[in-house]
């Protein structure tokens, strides 16, 4: 019953902090003769590499369709792409790009920008992570008519899930008739509870920085996980653009919904667009740039009032949003595993391969197969090599 939000048309740019470095246009050939006179077949060398990567990432689909899953994320990725899948979380994008061909001023220009945006860090994340950052900044993405959190709360009605609306405090591991039984504790509203099960996924970061409940009676014991968190404010104001600051002092000449930044010490935003609603009507224009519209300004800090007044001419209204985002990448040493006791699983180590919606989806039906087939014994469905062969066998 979801349906795609409508597109409404916009402009980006990607500003330097003194100038746009790479501006778009209405003409799609155009922005084309840019792209090929500003940086040559770089662009191509990009659209080359991300497709090649995401060709074989879309065999996950395939796989889990016939019921296959795996049991860390090593194997599942090198199901996909082998070595060169697992090499591309211990070397940064930057590197593998510069590789296959791309310039130099390609990466700072247009890479740094796109992972500014989508992972407010810099193209030394890992080479997959950007690829699939990449991949989302070309534009087959969509929004869900009504928001995004549909999505979440339409999948909850149909499991018919009994959801307890309770925060975990931890999980302690307890034995029946030999078999692992494990006692989730929680507190909500009417105090503290707990309940039995014979499995659980684990679907909060297990990092010192985030985790905030406990493993008890494991052994050995479940440690918390190496590694940061990168923090992202999203600030939503209500105003008018200043215009000036981007190089066009007259406001109704301001073409640009959207605006990428370089990686430049001074800058203290990453990228700001002007939003619009979850539903959008027929007759739903943009605000003109001369009008007072409502932007999304993405920064690593609080805006101060002098960075808003930057940005601002005026405003009505401010709303801030202060969240750790992504994983901190470079502080990234390992992967974390996917089974941390017999029937104990843990979804969100993804995150530390590539962080998006359609990762932790992927993620979670691996989980969901895997302890299904563990369940019942079926181990010729985890952890097969040449997957690809026996996929197009069984068809």
């Amino acid at each position: 019953g979801l349906k795609h939000r409508r597109e409404v048309a916009g402009k980006s740019a990607i500003f330097s902090g003194e100038h746009f470095v790479l501006e778009e246009t209405d003409w799609y050939l155009l922005n084309l003769f840019r792209l090929w006179w500003h940086y040559g077949i770089s662009f191509l060398r990009l659209q080359m590499w991300v497709e090649e990567v995401m060709e074989k990432f879309m065999r996950i689909y395939k796989y889990q369709a016939h019921g296959y899953a795996f049991s860390s994320l090593e194997e599942l990725l090198r199901s996909l792409g082998g070595d060169a899948f697992i090499n591309m979380t211990q070397r940064s994008v930057a590197e593998s790009l510069l590789e296959v061909g791309v310039t130099q001023r390609f990466v700072d220009d247009v890479i740094a920008a796109v992972l500014r945006s989508s992972y407010g860090q810099s193209v030394l994340v890992p080479a997959f992570a950007g690829a699939m950052s990449l991949a989302g900044a070309q534009g087959s993405t969509w929004a869900v008519e009504g928001g995004n959190k549909l999505v979440c709360s339409g999948l909850l009605k149909l499991t018919k899930a009994n959801i307890i609306p309770a925060r975990v405090t931890g999980v302690s591991l307890h034995s029946s008739e030999g078999r692992a039984l494990y006692q989730v504790h929680y507190e909500g509203s009417e105090g503290q509870g707990s309940a039995f099960y014979d499995m659980v996924v684990v679907t909060t970061p297990l990092h010192s920085s985030r985790s905030n409940f406990t493993f008890e009676n494991f052994e050995p014991p479940i440690a918390d996980f190496l590694g940061a968190f990168q923090p992202s404010v999203t600030s939503v104001v209500h105003g008018y653009l200043n215009s000036s600051y981007f190089g066009f002092p007259d406001p109704k000449l301001f073409p640009f919904a959207s605006i990428l930044t370089t990686d430049t010490p001074d800058l203290f935003f990453n990228a700001m667009d002007n939003i619009c609603p979850v539903n959008i009507s027929a007759a739903f224009r943009r605000k003109q740039p001369q009008e007072a519209a409502v932007w999304r300004v993405l920064s690593q800090q609080p805006l101060d009032k002098q960075q808003l007044k930057t940005l601002f001419r005026s405003y009505y209204s401010v709303q801030v949003t202060e969240w750790q985002a992504y994983p901190r990448y470079d502080a990234a040493k390992s992967l974390p595993p996917i089974v941390l006791h017999e029937n104990l699983f843990y979804l969100s180590g993804v995150e530390w391969v590539a962080s998006s919606m359609e990762m932790i989806a992927v993620a979670a039906k691996n989980v969901a197969l895997l302890a299904y087939n563990r369940w019942h014994q079926d181990l010729e469905k985890i952890d097969q090599k040449d997957l690809m062969h026996k996929v197009k066998t069984e068809l």
